[in-house]
């Protein structure tokens, strides 16, 4: 299928193939019929990716202010990386169309296939010929309303919340800056609820488009027109409420706001403008500033837009998919009129050349709406304790031992990965695309355009959702599973049984039923050649100082400090429900680490935590007395190392700072250099390893008992926190 797509490092807009994305649980795929450009916030967007790389500095210093705290976690290389692969990745368009429901996800049973629904979301309403939509961002269209119009509907949404955010009553008066797009909108949607409105913009021709859709007056903000409109509407008083629907640098719109607010009167924001409010100003009218942020409640929210958790009417009246609905609604019975918004209908295959020509000026739009193929053929045109325990479950190898039979000398390395996210796009293929004697293959993804930039930047033979396909694809030796972690141990199972070798990220699972489906798929398929990315014991620092540390006696003590820090608002780590905690998802790494440098498996884990269980305390016992503390803490300072381990044992100590520097203490001191060239965390390492198993048959790079004890452990830390005691791990092998 076609999307259209943009390269922010370049600028580049394009019209891409990419695959079709898969049919999701909780949600329907989706044939476009028509899409709607937002000529602000989408022009916004192309214009910022013309800019230099300073210029996209100085417009986004929330995301500079993000790279270098990276710069300071993870190290120069590293964030370079990071960074410049997002740059230079195709990102999406478009966030609001209508189509036809072309395949309904289990779960679903508001809609059927053909029938005509309006599409929210700007990473489920795309300008692209089909996409995924998940059940809380469509709402289907009323009988009779033109697909057209009914592509409006995300737009109109968040017009209708801007409104809400207002609360207008019946015989108020209000100021609508900006008559783009959205202030169109909010003119019409404030007519229909018996609001007199005063429209302000320096475009004469949307001041009289404003007027013609049931604004009192209208006028350029620089004249007088606007204030005398005010003055005779309200008597004096001035208006009860500003919507302030303009973008740019200028704060000429928050300073208007004031002057023609009525005392006690509510400014709200919708658009993306300056706002330097002057202080003096809305101090002395005590006005009420109020943001509307985007389609209304449930916006940003992953469980109510992705995992279609609906909130109860009673609570929340306005959601982000009742909003859509009411819109829609209006629509239909004419109440708010879209046609005269329609400044130009393009093909979309001209998608590209509509954009340049909006950017340059030659087209000067409000609205402008993309038309599919689907809709050009209709028209007729051209186309321990009271202690718990819990069983580490026994590994059951096949008959006949793990390895498999070596490849021929010349014969490539074929891979597959599915997922494409950031740690797969900066950590793992990076090295793999430089790596002789490997073929990427196919990458697999549940959206189209991550699978297309992969196979772009990295020179993937083939891209598709279909995963199916690949793990019936004899030809295709290994399979990466580089996913969220909810879906890790599933895909795991299907790769095992499929015949394949498995490298997969940790965690390898969140629960123990999780871990016993991946070891009941060993046994069934005879297949044991699995490898989870515990990366950190084939970092080549640690490495060195475990061979300087050498040989051990006696027990040893291990203090390992992994200052993890804050997450952002909205990261999907945060989504305990589905993806696990924190600690489930990265522990692992820890407990690895642990484990390899005291050379055994943990017999039993003590965790405790801070209220809210984000700060984790987590106590390791060894069989020959030896023992982990692992502190595992979000409230440290974002400036210090990310990891720091200390080892003591037999009158030496061996010590890591954050894979920078290392130096063991002993008869005689041995320090690394000072300077090295980035943190290698050993993925490099690590993947070479994976390699060399998967190309001669040999034995996995990491033990499959030593995995699943590692995982165990991993599992037994939450068990350990609900019960307060250690929790032994009792061997089942």
């Amino acid at each position: 299928m076609k999307q259209v797509v943009q390269n922010y490092k370049s600028g580049e807009l394009a019209v891409l193939d990419v695959p079709v994305p898969g049919c999701k649980p909780g949600g329907v795929l989706v044939r476009s019929a028509y899409s709607l450009i937002s000529t602000g916030t989408e022009l916004m967007k192309v214009s910022e990716a013309g800019m230099s790389m300073l210029g996209k500095a100085r417009s986004r210093p929330d995301q500079v202010a993000k790279v270098m705290q990276s710069v300071a976690t993870n190290g120069v290389p590293a964030t370079y990386r990071k960074v410049m692969g997002k740059l230079d990745s195709y990102t999406p368009l478009g966030y609001s169309l209508c189509g036809v429901v072309e395949q309904v996800g289990t779960g679903i049973d508001d809609v059927k296939v053909g029938d005509l629904v309006a599409c929210a979301g700007n990473e489920h309403a795309l300008h692209a010929e089909l996409n995924w939509v998940p059940k809380n961002l469509y709402a289907p269209v009323p009988d009779g309303l033109a697909p057209r119009h009914a592509a409006f509907g995300t737009v109109g949404s968040i017009a209708m919340q801007g409104v809400r955010q207002g609360e207008p009553q019946l015989g108020e008066v209000a100021l609508v800056i900006g008559l783009g797009l959205i202030g169109q909108l909010v003119v019409q949607l404030l007519a229909a609820s018996g609001v007199r409105v005063v429209g302000a913009d320096p475009d004469p021709v949307r001041c009289e488009l404003a007027e013609h859709l049931g604004a009192a007056a209208c006028g350029d903000p620089a004249s007088a027109a606007v204030e005398a409109a005010v003055a005779e509407l309200t008597g004096g008083h001035g208006v009860d409420q500003v919507y302030l629907a303009a973008g740019g640098g200028s704060n000429q719109p928050v300073e208007l706001a004031a002057r023609l607010c009525r005392d006690r009167g509510r400014v709200v924001d919708i658009g993306k403008c300056r706002l330097d409010l002057p202080w003096n100003a809305y101090y002395e009218k005590e006005l009420d500033v109020r943001f509307s942020r985007s389609y209304g409640p449930g916006r940003y929210d992953p469980e109510y837009e992705l995992d279609g958790r609906d909130y109860p009417i009673g609570y929340v009246r306005w959601t982000e998919r009742r909003n859509l609905a009411c819109f829609l609604d209006l629509l239909a019975r004419g109440s708010v009129d879209v046609e005269p918004l329609v400044s130009h209908i393009a093909d979309f295959d001209d998608a590209v050349e509509t954009y340049q020509r909006l950017k340059d000026g030659d087209l000067k739009a409000v609205a402008v709406l993309f038309r599919y193929p689907e809709q050009k053929a209709e028209a007729g045109e051209t186309e321990e304790a009271a202690a718990p325990a819990v069983a580490v479950p026994a590994v059951k190898r096949p008959a006949g031992g793990a390895s498999t039979p070596a490849r021929a000398a010349k014969t490539p390395v074929r891979l597959a990965f599915v997922g494409a996210g950031n740690y797969a796009t900066s950590m793992l293929l990076p090295h793999l695309a430089q790596r002789d004697g490997v073929e990427l293959s196919t990458v697999v993804t549940t959206t189209a355009l991550s699978a297309a930039n992969a196979q772009r930047k990295f020179g993937f033979a083939e891209a598709t959702t279909d995963l199916d396909a690949v793990l019936g694809d004899k030809s295709i030796d290994a399979v990466f599973v580089v996913t969220r972690h909810s879906s890790h141990a599933e895909l795991t199972r299907k790769a095992l049984l499929a015949g394949k070798t498995v490298f997969v990220e940790k965690p390898l699972a969140l629960t123990e039923d999780e871990l016993a489906g991946v070891l009941a798929a060993v046994e069934e398929s005879g297949n044991d050649r699995l490898q989870v990315g515990f990366n950190r014991r084939f970092a080549p620092l640690l490495q060195e100082a475990r061979k300087r540390f050498g040989a051990r006696t006696g027990p040893a003590s291990l203090r390992y400090l992994v200052n993890a820090g804050r997450l952002q608002h909205g990261s999907w780590y945060l989504q305990q429900g589905t993806e696990g905690s924190r600690f489930a998802g990265e522990g692992g790494h820890f407990i690895d680490t642990a484990s390899w440098l005291l050379e055994a498996d943990p017999i039993s884990v003590y965790a405790t935590a801070a209220p809210g269980n984000e700060d984790l305390q987590v106590v390791l016992r060894y069989p020959d007395g030896s023992t982990a503390t692992i502190s595992y803490v979000t409230t440290g300072a974002p400036g210090f190392p990310k990891e720091t381990l200390d080892l003591l044992a037999d009158g030496k100590v061996l010590r890591l700072d954050d894979f920078v520097r290392a130096s063991v203490y002993g008869s005689k001191r041995w320090v690394s250099s000072r300077l090295p060239k980035a943190r290698d965390k050993g993925q490099n390492a690590e993947l070479a390893a994976f390699i060399k198993a998967v190309r001669t048959g040999g034995p996995m790079p990491v033990p499959l008992e030593s995995l699943v004890a590692t995982t165990s452990a991993t599992l037994a830390v939450q068990a350990g926190l609900a019960g307060g005691v250690p929790v032994a791990l009792a061997r089942t092998r």
